[in-house]
């Protein structure tokens, strides 16, 4: 086939020039074929040592600086010079333009792989999945991130680094708590961010002298009444209610609470999309990288190259093997992805009974569908088919604390397949979710405590969440009452004020 078109490369050294022509030719096919709409990518290709920077801070281009950034890197560099963990071949950021690291290391096969993995198939997922449209701003964040960083140095030269890295601590440790989960977010603006901070202290001020004209009572006062009672609803944001709420904490304090909760927002889709967001790129470079081979652009030792490299990120280990440690996202999401267009293009009479698109010979508009529409446990609800769940061998364990021994409850065969694809939505949407801890009511007469009640049937871990609930206190600065359902659990923090 080689014959056909000019081949990209004949050695597997890469060139900016030749990262530019298969970036070209990879663009087209995505165009063509996929039907992709992408943000304009920037490919950038960094070293081992700028790697292991990116993943200590999540991967962000640019990040405030802080000690668990630091501790990440230096155990994860450890790891990695001694042998005991690899480098992702790329990362890429939600933005727009789309940011696709590449690693130096890879051959001239692993840049064209995970461009078309990275710079087409998350870039698309990033722009076209309704949860990341609704949740995130690829326009603003690096404008935000780079305030956030300038702001954050300037708190440490005129606050000190000991405070500003309290403040940060304490807001590191509730920011699975600082998500909105059913209000849009604001539009991230450097600009705006500069212009309202004004603004926001001023309203703060005015809204706190409102919210604490009382002074606080006798012993014997207790929360209001219930049409007195403060907040008039129970609040999941709890870094949201205090950083509009607590009663002296300082301004740029406060502002570093907004900081890292926006952050955290834009994080959240990230969280929710994992099996989706891997399995589209790789269905995307599984479809580019054979159309490439297919019209000639690379030959048939890149192809094998390739295959060596896909194998390995989509590889499944069974239950049994001591490589197992869950389920690979890539593996699930790739094979969904590739049975959904099997579904249509050959169907068997198994699938016609489970999925009402069987036979439609467009499978694009169908791929477009999932991955637009679903997050992972809503993509696994309606897409898990019983073949995959035969191919993946999955079967259901009831875990039991007071028994011997695990209870199969369901494996893969027509008594189990409805329970088998509930329990794994079910699972993964567990996973995804911080423990539902919400903000009740605030003793505004008497002594002023913050009560938190835990919303969900899940065991808590009292341990974390005593630390938890003391950098609660901290940033609050009156004591925090916890109603875990068996237990209250208090912390105590010594008011800053009357």
């Amino acid at each position: 086939m080689a014959d056909r078109a000019e081949l990209l490369f004949t050695d597997n050294e890469w060139t900016f020039e030749r990262i530019a022509t298969a970036t070209e030719r990879i663009g087209e096919i995505a165009e063509r074929e996929l039907a992709l709409d992408t943000y304009p990518n920037q490919l950038e290709v960094i070293t081992a040592e700028q790697m292991l920077d990116a993943y200590a801070s999540t991967g962000l281009p640019m990040y405030y600086p802080h000690w668990s950034f630091g501790k990440q890197r230096a155990i994860e560099t450890g790891q990695y010079r001694r042998g005991e963990m690899g480098l992702a071949y790329e990362l890429v950021i939600n933005s727009n333009p789309c940011i696709s690291y590449l690693m130096e290391e890879n051959t001239m096969v692993m840049q064209t792989l995970v461009i078309a993995h990275a710079a087409f198939g998350h870039n698309a997922f990033f722009k076209n999945n309704t949860f990341f449209q609704q949740w995130t701003d690829a326009q603003g964040i690096l404008d935000y991130l780079e305030f956030a960083k300038t702001y954050i140095a300037h708190c440490e030269e005129q606050y000190g680094i000991d405070a500003v890295s309290d403040v940060i601590d304490a807001a590191h440790a509730l920011n699975r708590n600082g998500v909105d989960r059913a209000h849009r977010p604001q539009k991230l603006s450097t600009r705006d961010e500069q212009r309202r901070r004004r603004e926001r202290a001023a309203f703060i001020e005015q809204h706190l002298s409102e919210i604490w004209r009382t002074v606080p009572g006798a012993a014997e006062a207790a929360l209001v009444a219930p049409e007195g009672r403060f907040p008039k609803d129970p609040q999941e944001n709890l870094i949201y209610f205090i950083e509009k709420n607590a009663p002296h904490l300082e301004t740029w304090k406060r502002e570093i609470l907004r900081i890292v909760r926006k952050i955290a927002q834009y994080l959240y889709p990230q969280g929710q999309t994992k099996i989706m967001n891997e399995g589209f790129a790789c269905f995307v470079h599984y479809h580019i990288m054979h159309s490439l081979h297919t019209a000639g652009f690379i030959g048939d030792g890149a192809l094998l190259e390739f295959y060596a490299s896909h194998t390995a990120v989509i590889f499944q280990p069974d239950f049994d093997s001591r490589r197992y440690s869950g389920i690979n996202p890539y593996a699930l999401g790739f094979a969904i992805f590739q049975d959904i267009k099997r579904i249509c293009v050959n169907p068997t009479d198994e699938d016609r009974e489970w999925f009402a698109f069987a036979g439609d010979p467009d499978w694009l508009k169908h791929i477009h569908f999932a991955m637009r529409e679903f997050r992972d446990d809503s993509f696994v609800l309606q897409y898990l088919s019983p073949k995959v769940m035969r191919d993946l061998h999955l079967f259901a364990l009831e875990n039991d604390p007071q028994a011997e021994a695990f209870l199969v409850t369901a494996v893969h065969d027509n008594q189990g397949y409805q329970y088998l694809r509930s329990a794994l939505a079910r699972q993964i949407a567990e996973t995804a979710r911080a423990p539902d801890i919400e903000v009740v009511a605030v003793n505004r007469w008497g002594d002023r405590h913050l009560h938190l009640k835990k919303m969900d049937a899940f065991p808590l871990d009292q341990t974390e969440a005593k630390k938890t609930l003391d950098y609660v206190a901290r940033l609050w600065g009156y004591d925090v009452h916890l109603d875990a359902g068996d237990v209250v659990m208090i912390a105590r923090a010594k008011a800053t004020g009357a």
